[in-house]
């Protein structure tokens, strides 16, 4: 079907390897990718309608707070056994590949999570500085790997910022650098707005990035 994409399952290419502490990828720490690639077959299994609404939010939960593999493992078992992963149709938009998940991560399934992620950029804008990117993680970001991983790369920013207005305030060029630099940040944060929209990747330059 146009316009359909199907989740990547390169983490678990064939048989699973075992959920508990034996298992050889168990204890290692998992990435952002990592969880929205199990976020996608999530969304996939309730849109197949092998999973209700209870399932899906439990799921969803575990997939988007996971710190290890031994946590996304029994997740992945639980929709698939212990048979290798076929990878499931995926009704959100494909991204250049015809992959949900492009180059950096998951795309936005929604108008809805391109407008949240833009947010992420733009609430600064108003005042909420660091306050802004951290709402659009703890809300939207909880179900949505898009939202977050805007939210995360905007919250990184006013925080290196912040960082970098304090230090400049102890020397003799900072009153002249600081409202440069704050101009160039206003500036940053419209164009990772726009790229949000466009349900495009960001990344702001000479940042720390300290959140992930």
């Amino acid at each position: 079907m146009a316009g359909t994409a199907t989740p990547a399952a390169n983490m678990w290419h064939g048989s699973f390897p075992p959920p508990g502490p034996g298992g050889e990828y168990a204890a290692l720490r998992v990435s952002n990718q990592d969880r929205e690639q199990v976020v996608e077959h999530v969304k996939a299994a309730y849109a197949e309608g092998r999973l209700d609404k209870i399932d899906f939010d439990d799921r969803l939960e575990r997939a988007m707070t996971a710190r290890v593999h031994a946590d996304l493992m029994p997740i992945m078992h639980e929709l698939y056994g212990s048979r290798p992963v076929t990878p499931a149709p995926y009704p959100f938009a494909a991204g250049p590949q015809g992959t949900v998940a492009g180059r950096h991560g998951a795309r936005a399934g929604t108008g809805g999570e391109r407008v949240g992620a833009a947010a992420a950029h733009l609430l600064p804008l108003t005042g909420l500085l660091v306050f802004g990117p951290l709402i659009m993680m703890l809300t939207a970001g909880k179900t949505s790997p898009y939202v977050r991983r805007h939210a995360v790369e905007a919250l990184n920013f006013q925080l290196s910022l912040l960082g970098a207005t304090i230090v400049l305030t102890i020397t003799v060029v900072g009153a002249v650098l600081i409202p440069v630099l704050w101009m160039a940040g206003m500036v940053l944060s419209v164009v990772g707005g726009l790229a949000a929209l466009g349900e495009g990747d960001f990344r702001y330059p000479f940042t720390l990035r300290p959140v992930k």
